[in-house]
């Protein structure tokens, strides 16, 4: 990877190892979420409710996915983020790299391209309330009226 890469290149520019070491591994995109679109497909921010349930494939004790490199063999509609889709998805978290940077905004923080101590950021990210890990439920045997008593408020659009 290029030295700082994020913020010396766009997004169109970022090679696929970048652009794969933007994610901060937090695992929101894969909670199931409530998202009211208009007649254009356009979401606003503010009408999104996140859950905490997540795919199948998550491990909810790490708050990784099972099966990442195949995860689309798997799960056919599992969101592959590209430049390309990316402006159809503000409504991820508000922490998202992929996001604030798409926004014009810096990395947050604690992530790990900034710390270079995975540790630290996991105890970081923890502390700024990021993460599903040890905090989501799957999806298996869950039907839709339970899931619509899940919402939850510490994930930021």
């Amino acid at each position: 990877m290029r030295p700082q890469f994020w913020s010396r290149y766009t997004l169109a520019e970022l090679n696929p190892s970048e652009w794969e070491a933007l994610c901060d591994g937090c695992g929101s995109c894969c909670l199931i979420k409530y998202i009211d679109e208009d007649e254009q497909g356009n979401v606003d921010e503010d009408f999104v409710e996140y859950t905490d349930v997540t795919c199948q494939l998550m491990d909810c004790a790490t708050g990784y996915c099972r099966h990442y490199a195949t995860r689309q063999e798997h799960v056919p509609d599992c969101i592959q983020l590209t430049i390309d889709n990316l402006p159809n998805m503000m409504w991820l978290p508000s922490h998202c790299a992929y996001k604030r940077l798409y926004k014009g905004q810096s990395l947050p923080n604690w992530h790990l391209l900034l710390t270079q101590d995975a540790v630290a950021t996991k105890q970081q990210m923890r502390a700024a309330n990021v993460g599903v890990a040890g905090r989501c439920v799957t999806e298996i045997g869950m039907d839709d009226e339970e899931m619509e008593t899940r919402v939850v408020n510490w994930v930021k659009p």
